[in-house]
């Protein structure tokens, strides 16, 4: 299947960065001078998919306005010439066909993918979640990509974390590949190969029962499968619809229905702005990295560091 959707789920309410988000979706939260949702779709359209589903609820106009154009913003930054910044202002809204459909009860993220059902149709497609932003020096999503066309069924990305941390994230269970059906790749640290066959999946497990150290992280491909069986998924963990209980079963389902799930062990740069410390630090890290901010940044951040008492 040729893949050409990205979907992105951005229907929740932000309440860890309350009283920011009271009025202003957590998706349109500055990452140094764009919205966080924006790097989001930037990264879906370098790896190809140029039409763009969003999951929204309420309280999220400000969503559809910035992918929207602005006339009048246009017509004053062309008066006075500001050429570079009358460009920025025509990137966010030119860059991707941008649809929403609102998700009318918060159900989980298995039921906000399901909400995609009718607009992607029987196509393989990405998901992309807003909380993790990629480093565009990493093509994460291409990868996935490329590895989706190759075996069929469904991918996801997988990182390595601290098994005290594996109570945060969905966690794997996964074996290697050995029929030649994906490139194994270089084992990582861990002994972990870059590519992997899933064979289970749960969803925050306690330290000690976690299968692995492999934590599932925002971005997947999925075989459109995928949404037959988000349809049979009862409510599992906080009484929500589990994006990882449906991966589980396609785990279990043989290749000719739509099954099989394959892992690629992530090992880029990942900027996590799923709570208010990690956003801090992803803000900065973003910043240095930018040849017009890091050089000024970089030397107020070591004379400031320098006066801090430990």
């Amino acid at each position: 299947m040729t893949i050409r959707k990205a979907v992105i789920p951005a229907a929740g309410l932000g309440t860890r960065f309350l009283p920011a988000t009271k009025s202003t979706p957590k998706e349109m939260l500055p990452v140094v001078d764009k919205p966080a949702i924006q790097y989001v779709v930037e990264e879906a359209v370098a790896a190809g998919l140029l039409d763009v589903l969003m999951i929204t609820g309420r309280s999220k106009r400000t969503l559809a306005d910035h992918f929207d154009t602005v006339p009048e913003l246009e017509a004053i930054l062309e008066a006075k010439g500001e050429t570079e910044r009358l460009a920025l202002v025509r990137h966010s809204s030119d860059m991707a066909n941008v649809h929403f459909v609102r998700q009318g009860q918060p159900k989980g993220l298995g039921h906000a993918v399901l909400c995609a059902r009718h607009h992607v149709g029987a196509e393989a497609f990405a998901v992309l979640l807003g909380d993790d932003l990629i480093d565009p020096r990493d093509p994460l999503l291409t990868e996935m990509i490329a590895l989706q066309e190759r075996v069929g069924g469904s991918v996801i990305a997988l990182l390595e974390v601290d098994p005290e941390q594996v109570h945060l994230y969905g966690c794997a269970a996964v074996e290697p590949v050995t029929d030649g059906a994906a490139g194994g790749g270089a084992d990582g640290a861990a002994g972990w190969p870059d590519e992997v066959r899933v064979t289970g999946l749960v969803e925050k497990p306690d330290a000690a029962d976690a299968p692995s150290n492999l934590a599932v992280i925002g971005r997947y491909v999925l075989h459109p499968a995928v949404f037959d069986v988000l349809e049979r998924t009862p409510p599992g963990r906080g009484g929500e619809i589990q994006l990882t209980d449906a991966l589980a079963t396609l785990a279990t389902m043989p290749a000719e229905q739509g099954g099989g799930v394959h892992g690629i062990v992530f090992r880029g740069r990942r900027y996590d702005t799923g709570d208010r410390l990690d956003y801090l630090k992803a803000v900065v890290r973003i910043a240095v990295d930018r040849p017009d901010l890091g050089p000024d940044l970089r030397a107020w951040l070591i004379e400031y560091v320098s006066t801090l008492q430990r």
